[in-house]
């Protein structure tokens, strides 16, 4: 499927408009704008550029580099939610499935019973994605001794090799093939129709086109800025029935319909936008799976692996592992960025001096660090949910800068007892004597281990090292995303069950905003399956 420069739209565009206009070209709008191209014409307007070519995105073991990269173009657009996490979202053609660490999990029968699907449905849409871009791991050793460890620490039965969220420890699809090359939700536009879908790359929306006639307002398009900062129109057929469908994500989707006048009236007129339509939910709602890691140095150099095991407990808690630094001698952009397991702390900076640009400084200067460094790997707890939850507010009217965003960690008790279990199963793991063979048995009491996990610089929130008998403190201390946040424009408050918006028509949302909790261990897979 071809794309085009957002600049090429006066040329290309249909005089008589589209059936559908979705904008954000990610994990839920590449097979979204798939599936409707079959019968509607279509113009697909996503925000960054092409994976393809960018050997960052494409190789496995440049994980790593693609996500911390902090430049203007990068497919990773980073932020830093108000408590002090560092964190990112997609800007690429592909959106999601480009930068994370390729795991395939579905979600659970239950979760799809909650969420109102058709059951049918969804298991035929999850495998027209399966058969395009998922694929079954090697086992990597560490991904070996996890799942040993896993069941040595009781997170049993054995449950093979399986896309299905079943209880106890199994090994999942990835989207990374047998050569380490990535596939991803923008592989999935070659099953649409080329002559009725338009994908426009670097076309920045920056708000929805609401006509108010009546009592009911409708969208009729939207405003986009191309890559020359050139700004276009572009608007739904007249004549039809069709959406302007906001697949931006969700920090995108919340942010776009704020930016409409769509949302809280106090917080529309504290930023001085007009009131399209009151919701007092927009942006609320916020949520994102926390997650700890616990670094365990190695006696040799490990295997780069992704998370290719996991443990599906009955507390809600899910343990994965990642192993490895190893980028390719072809890369670009190497840094031994935010999130490596690299000793040092940037809470030494004061609290409102923990800027992003704070951030990138203190990654260059560990750009030295040698790769001895980066030897072992992590096992890592994340909770399921969660209950603590948070809000999006915009910071101003530019859809282009990221708005402010809380999350919440742990406000609620019972995440923090829910991770407290898992870094306990976490170090059942350890002492199980599954990774024997790879790291320095007994060199490390647990003790040892987080403190040298606490001393990692994975946050800016202040630490508390020698101090990690509390677990609960270290939780607090450590917590990081694994990239899974959600909500903002949930079903039943924002959306209805038809992901309609709620009293505006020809305007619906279809992506992760819409979720009440993530789904599965990983929620790619899902979103994948509800675009198409």
């Amino acid at each position: 499927m071809g794309y085009k420069e957002a600049s090429s739209f006066a040329t290309t565009a249909l005089p008589e408009g589209y059936d559908y206009i979705i904008v954000g070209g990610g994990t839920a709008g590449c097979p979204l704008a798939a599936t409707l191209s079959k019968k509607y014409s279509v113009l697909l307007l996503e925000r960054g550029g092409s994976p393809y070519g960018n050997i960052n995105i494409s190789r496995f073991e440049n994980f790593q580099i693609s996500l911390l990269d902090t430049s203007p173009g990068s497919p990773s657009q980073a932020f830093i939610s108000t408590d002090g996490v560092i964190n990112a979202r997609a800007r690429v053609l592909g959106g999601g499935t480009c930068i994370n660490a390729g795991f395939y999990s579905r979600a659970s029968p239950r979760y799809v019973r909650r969420a109102g699907w058709d059951g049918e449905l969804v298991n035929k849409s999850y495998p027209w994605v399966e058969r395009q871009i998922v694929h079954w791991p090697v086992l990597a050793p560490w991904q070996e001794a996890l799942r040993d460890g896993l069941l040595a620490a009781s997170v049993t039965p054995f449950n093979g090799y399986t896309y299905d969220h079943v209880f106890g420890t199994k090994v999942g699809g990835t989207t990374f093939d047998r050569d380490g090359f990535r596939h991803t939700a923008a592989d999935l536009l070659s099953s649409g129709n080329p002559d009725n879908l338009h994908v426009l790359i670097h076309a920045s929306v920056q708000r929805i086109q609401v006509t108010v006639q009546g009592s009911t307002p409708k969208a009729t398009g939207v405003i986009f800025k191309d890559e020359n900062g050139d700004w276009h129109r572009a608007s739904l057929s007249s004549g039809g029935c069709g959406d302007v469908i906001l697949s931006a994500g969700a920090i995108g989707s919340p942010q776009l319909l704020l930016l409409s006048g769509i949302g809280p009236r106090a917080d529309l007129e504290k930023i001085g936008l007009p009131i399209v339509m009151e919701n007092a939910f927009v942006g609320k709602g916020m949520a994102d799976n926390p997650m700890n890691a616990v670094y365990i140095p190695s006696k040799r150099p490990i295997n780069m692996s992704l998370i290719q095991t996991v443990g599906i407990t009955k507390m809600g808690v899910f343990i994965e592992a990642s192993s490895g630094f190893c980028p390719s001698s072809e890369s670009t952009n190497c840094q031994h960025g935010i999130m490596s397991a690299e000793i040092g702390q940037l809470s030494t900076v004061p609290p409102k001096q923990r800027t992003l640009e704070k951030a990138r400084s203190y990654a260059e200067s560990k750009a030295t660090l040698p790769k001895e460094a980066f030897q072992g790997g992590s096992i890592l707890e994340k909770i399921k949910g969660p209950l603590s939850t948070g809000e999006l507010r915009l910071l101003n009217l530019d859809a282009d800068e990221g708005p402010s965003v809380t999350f919440n960690y742990f406000n609620n008790p019972l995440d923090l007892q829910r991770c407290v279990y898992g870094v306990r199963t976490i170090e059942k793991i350890v002492r199980s004597g599954s990774f024997a063979g790879l790291i320095d048995d007994g060199a490390y009491s647990m003790e040892a281990l987080l403190n040298l996990s606490v001393r990692a610089n994975v946050n800016l929130i202040p630490k508390h090292t020698n101090d990690t008998k509390s677990v609960e403190k270290f939780c607090k201390d450590t917590v990081v995303t694994i990239w899974h946040y959600h909500g903002g424009c949930q079903v039943g408050k924002v959306v209805g069950k038809d992901y309609r918006v709620v009293g505006v028509d020809g305007l619906r949302v279809v992506d992760g905003s819409t979720f009440i909790g993530s789904p599965g261990t990983n929620p790619q897979a899902t979103v994948m399956m509800l675009g198409r």
